[in-house]
């Protein structure tokens, strides 16, 4: 009798062994599951739980050369001083089909900075007749080093770092919104 209680609780334990190395293996492919499912959508959303910004589409803008179409992406729209402050900060991914529209009542010279931006921008600088007068390219995150547009713009176009190396847009080019 001594001796199936042995068994009975060697067995009990074995159990207890195998379900906690189970749970040291099963537990962290859950926890990352979680995290995916949390993460920013390819629209630029983020799920419930998330303190990142929420990406909205306000508009949409078109690089064009010569009249023809190079790239339209979705944008945000800034033209308020409150969402211009804001910008992308706090966002730590954004789709390279987005961006954000800054649009100022008069064309004046401008500068960005990068404080609290946690990715890396190209800052496009557009004048009142919509044309490209400068790019800030590949911005460092978290800079509060000024980024000037050397000329007068009255809207600026923020976009992934890499941005308009991918797409060939340069200065001269032109937008729609």
């Amino acid at each position: 009798m001594a001796r199936n209680r042995q068994s009975g609780f060697a067995l009990i334990l074995l159990a207890v062994f195998v379900l906690v190395g189970i749970g040291y293996v099963v537990v962290p492919f859950l926890n990352d599951r979680k995290a995916n499912t949390e993460a920013t959508t390819e629209e630029g959303s983020t799920s419930t739980g998330s303190s990142a910004p929420v990406y909205t589409k306000e508009g949409e803008v078109t690089f064009l050369r010569g009249g023809t179409p190079i790239k339209r992406i979705d944008v945000e729209i800034a033209e308020n001083e409150a969402a211009r402050n804001q910008g992308l900060m706090y966002r730590p991914y954004m789709p390279d089909s987005v961006g954000m529209l800054f649009i100022f009542e008069q064309s004046e010279p401008q500068s960005f900075w990068m404080k609290n931006t946690a990715i890396p921008l190209d800052i496009i600088y557009v004048n009142e007749n919509k044309t490209v007068v400068s790019i800030q390219k590949n911005t460092t995150p978290y800079s509060e080093q000024g980024l000037p547009s050397y000329e007068s713009a009255q809207f600026v176009v923020e976009v992934n770092g890499g941005f308009t190396d991918r797409y060939g847009i340069r200065v001269g080019d032109t937008i729609s919104f």
